[in-house]
């Protein structure tokens, strides 16, 4: 496979998994959607074509563009929460302290509701900077920060409710 086709496949199955409630698992309604936010960045898209090099670009609005989409779904359905949380919106947000507190938000905004969706963005590319070289430190700080919203999310949801906690 070559590495488009590849990247191609990577984003169905992303999509796939971010919109189950929508697609049912359905690999065709996941590519139709897939289709709809790659015609909303054409524009980058043939950019990234004549450059390989805006890939990396590419990629975050591709994933910006899923979760603002995922954002509205779940805006129409009130008896679903939903709560996002993006690892770079700041440079200190995914620092233990501010990271706790910026989850702690959502999860508590998250509490009345039965079903609801966490989802987590650009906490690699934070930890990890794509520039940088990946180190034992850097490694071992993003798994433990991976660990870390795990065990808090599973801390302070009630067992009773259903949270889907999503990594992008």
């Amino acid at each position: 496979m070559s590495a488009p086709d590849r990247d191609d496949l990577r984003r169905l199955h992303f999509v796939n998994a971010l919109f189950a409630q929508v697609t049912g698992h359905d690999l065709y309604l996941a590519g139709q959607i897939k289709e709809a936010i790659a015609f909303s960045l054409a524009e980058l898209e043939e950019q990234t074509r004549a450059h390989p090099e805006f890939a990396a670009k590419y990629d975050a609005a591709f994933n910006a563009s899923a979760a603002r989409l995922l954002e509205t779904f779940f805006a129409g359905r009130p008896s679903q929460g939903f709560f996002h949380w993006d690892a770079l919106s700041t440079l200190t947000s995914a620092t233990p302290l501010f990271a706790r507190a910026e989850l702690m938000t959502g999860l508590k905004r998250l509490a009345s509701h039965r079903e609801s969706t966490l989802l987590v963005t650009n906490l690699r590319p934070a930890l990890l900077p794509p520039e940088k070289r990946v180190t034992a430190r850097r490694q071992r700080d993003y798994e433990e920060a991976l660990a870390y919203i795990r065990d808090l999310t599973a801390a302070r949801t009630a067992p009773s409710a259903d949270l889907r906690l999503l990594f992008l």
